[in-house]
């Protein structure tokens, strides 16, 4: 077989014939085994790449050819992508690349919440298909990715239901960082008191709580905070109750603990972009009622209430759950002092505890303490609202929470405080509410408990 030696300057084309390098039998025009060391290489039509190498801080430019990597070594400089590039739920890309350009369309691996644990990668990315999000697993964790539109109106707390002498359908709402007095949101489907509110960025939800003496209810309702109007039926809780705690993430909106008749311990979750019934999510470490509740991106803290050893009295005990995964509660420390019907809220990091009452209802609170989220242990204190009160409601973003409500009988509260959470100090004053009213609700768009699941 004759040998043919390519020099320098030498230009070498093959258009039809079959050439093998390494092989005595090619199949291809030019079919190459062992490795190419290139520092200019063009494939035009369908190529298969079983190893490329040489190509280290060149620009690799992928059309819309069949390219088949099984493996690859070094680090590119620059890779472009003018077509389609489909990554598999069963592949995996690693790659030291610099920059990453499409010019198309990128599909990630699609697939249920359940589905996640084949993918457990930091950095890795997915779609979740039961919340319609784009989700990414830090190392410790899974979080959604922003995807809120902000059409002027974030930062919103409501304040839902309530009652002054009777039972009440108000709605309002204020901006968070600006003070003022409430506005007109609208009106619940349910006349009542002792709602327990949550929120996803998007969406308000609540336990309708009292509608006639001497009865719970089990109604969940809805609204969209962007923009006023009544609220909706979303579906039923699995307990006929009051006086719940609530809190949620981005996606989960959860409710523990009732007056149904006696006590309860059950924990009820519902997905908030959906709507229906809520389903079991666990028990509370003892029957409650009364509590606070608040949230990071990940657990969810129950504090205070009162359960059947306390009586009529407040309990200090603190309880935590993570909110990703269903299950029971657990410890984890105590209030300042035994408190019930108080008012919770938090920032991703810190929950701050305000108002409530212990035994009789004429023994009320001023006095606000605050816990640090991601750790156990006890609450230190923060400082005092304006004013003295139970059955009050709160809310927050990211930097203030504002407090509105309330009773110290036989006041029935139209005030509304708020404090810098990252600060400690005394509670200012916010406006007012548009009624003096007890045992509402309160909910934001852009609480702690907002970018988990």
């Amino acid at each position: 077989m004759a040998k043919i030696r390519i020099g320098f300057s030498t230009h070498f084309e093959v258009e039809n014939e079959l050439v093998g390098i390494g092989t005595d039998n090619p199949t291809n025009t030019k079919q190459v085994l062992g490795n190419i060391h290139a520092s200019d290489a063009k494939a035009i039509g369908v190529s298969t790449l079983a190893t490329y190498q040489g190509f280290l801080d060149k620009k690799a430019r992928f059309g819309k050819s069949v390219i088949d990597i099984n493996a690859q070594a070094g680090t590119l400089g620059e890779i472009v992508i003018d077509g389609d590039v489909t990554v598999s739920s069963g592949s995996t890309l690693c790659s030291g690349v610099d920059e990453l350009s499409l010019t198309d369309s990128f599909s990630v691996p699609t697939g249920n919440t359940d589905s996640r644990i084949h993918c457990q990668t930091a950095g890795s990315m997915r779609f979740n298909e039961d919340f319609g999000t784009l989700e990414f697993y830090t190392g410790d964790e899974w979080r959604t990715v922003n995807s809120i539109k902000d059409t002027g109106n974030r930062g919103r707390a409501v304040f839902t239901g309530g009652a002054y002498s009777s039972y009440g359908d108000f709605i309002d709402f204020v901006n968070i960082a600006t003070l003022g007095n409430a506005q007109n949101f609208g009106n619940t489907n349910t006349s009542a008191r002792f709602f327990a509110a949550c929120s996803s960025g998007t969406r308000g939800l609540y336990a309708v709580g009292y509608k006639t003496p001497g009865a719970g209810a089990n109604e969940l309702e809805y609204i969209t905070i962007a923009s006023e109007g009544d609220a909706i039926d979303f579906g039923d809780s699995t307990t006929s109750g009051y006086a719940q705690s609530s809190l949620s993430s981005s996606t989960r909106g959860i409710w523990a603990g009732a007056q149904a008749g006696g006590y309860s311990n059950v924990i009820d979750y519902v997905e908030m972009a959906t709507i229906g019934n809520a389903v079991d999510f666990g028990d509370t470490t003892t029957p409650l009622d009364g509590a606070g509740g608040l949230a990071s991106p990940t657990r969810g803290v129950i504090c205070g209430g009162r359960n059947p050893d306390s009586g009529s009295t407040g309990i200090s005990n603190n309880q935590f759950i993570t909110i990703s995964s269903k299950g029971n509660a657990v410890d984890d420390g105590d209030l300042t002092h035994r408190r019930k019907d108080l008012g919770a809220m938090s920032n991703s990091t810190r929950g701050i505890l305000s108002g409530g009452r212990d035994g009789a209802a004429s023994i009320q609170f001023s006095d606000i303490d605050f816990i640090t989220i991601s750790s156990l242990g006890n609450a230190k204190d923060f400082g005092n609202l304006t004013f003295t009160g139970a059955y009050l409601a709160s809310a927050a973003n990211q930097t203030r929470g504002v407090t509105a409500g309330g009773n110290d009988s036989p006041n029935y509260w139209n005030i509304i405080n708020y404090v810098t959470i990252a600060t400690t100090g005394n509670a200012l004053d916010f406006g007012d509410l548009t009624v003096g009213r007890y045992a509402l609700g309160g909910l934001s768009d852009s609480h702690g408990g907002l970018g988990g699941f």
